[in-house]
């Protein structure tokens, strides 16, 4: 709360005030009042001016500065209420009181939709493993009558699964810690789960998996890690180049404080344009808009689950070379220490 503008705005106050001393003063000056008595009377007044203004600025200021710094280092600014101490002036008692009515009012509609939400939340995820029965249903029939199925219209089939498991991915993500459970988990045997779910397209597509001995443990979720290196993988089969030799390679740095897990492949690379938003939500980039259809989703939902997980994700790629997807795992000493 700036005293200068404290004084601006309260310049008709002052003005009338002014005024009001010239009128007294003239008056003094036509009954012929002593110098003394002038002088005395004028030091009062002073006095009773600088108390009149002065008194009220400081009782408002504190409250009024701790309001303004308060919002400003709130996340949620309409919580400041909670902040705040009563003010003992008339002004700040309104203003206590109509902050209070608006945050009573702003917390209920921000339950309403937290509710709302949810319940669509709730719907999504119920729809998802709805539809997962015919698709299953599908996956069988496909499976056990072959020659009804041609190759597209088994590669379409795929598509639907996962998108469906993306979808419900995404729904689960805002609440995650309530889906996911962190322990130690053997790294091989999540990524043969993958290896084996993305088979037949590395086999369509004639993409070489290569696995390098990866004979370790890590802090993680199993279910939730399957579906982030699963979205790689795709976005690996997807954005291949029409070269012979076509490869995914999985392998591992391991170190004293972390474990990187590294997914490689020398497909057709991304723009250097583009590398700094490829985890940015529904960013396709140029791969995307060049014949590839994508929802710019995956890697958006990888990278929430892995810092939710508390994983680190990055990307380094060199265009029409290869694309590298490193999966870093903190070591925690803690955890070994109980163990």
């Amino acid at each position: 709360m700036k005293f200068s503008k404290y004084l601006k705005d309260n310049l008709y106050e002052i003005l009338i005030f002014l005024i009001s001393y010239g009128i007294i003063l003239l008056i003094f000056f036509a009954f012929k009042i002593d110098k003394a008595i002038i002088i005395a009377i004028s030091f009062i007044l002073l006095i009773y001016f600088l108390l009149i203004t002065l008194i009220p600025y400081f009782r408002k200021r504190k409250f009024y500065t701790d309001l303004l710094n308060n919002i400003a280092s709130l996340d949620k600014g309409y919580l400041v209420l909670e902040t705040l101490t009563k003010p003992e002036f008339y002004e700040g008692e309104l203003l206590y009181q109509a902050l209070y009515e608006i945050n009573k009012s702003m917390n209920e509609l921000v339950k309403t939709l937290e509710n709302h939400l949810q319940d669509f939340k709730d719907y999504i995820e119920m729809w998802i493993h709805e539809v997962k029965i015919p698709l299953a249903t599908l996956r069988l029939i496909n499976n056990n009558h072959k020659k009804l199925f041609d190759k597209k219209t088994k590669k379409q089939l795929k598509r639907i699964e996962d998108y469906v498991e993306q979808v419900l991915y995404y729904a689960r993500s805002e609440n995650a810690e309530k889906d996911y459970l962190i322990k130690e988990i053997e790294l091989s045997k999540v990524i043969k789960n993958v290896s084996l779910k993305n088979m037949d397209d590395l086999l369509e597509n004639k993409i070489s998996l290569i696995i390098e001995k990866i004979d370790i443990k890590v802090l993680t979720d199993a279910k939730w890690l399957e579906f982030i290196l699963g979205q790689i993988i795709n976005n690996s089969i997807k954005y291949k180049r029409n070269i012979k030799n076509s490869y995914i390679k999985i392998s591992i740095n391991d170190e004293k404080d972390r474990t990187t897990l590294i997914i490689e492949d020398n497909g057709i690379g991304i723009k250097e344009s583009d590398l700094k938003q490829v985890f940015d939500k529904s960013f396709t980039g140029e791969n995307g808009r060049n014949g590839n259809y994508s929802t710019g989703m995956g890697l958006y939902i990888a990278k929430n689950m892995c810092e939710k997980l508390g994983h680190k994700i990055d990307i380094l790629s060199k265009e029409k070379e290869y694309t590298k997807v490193l999966i870093i795992f903190a070591k925690n000493k803690y955890y070994d220490v109980l163990k």
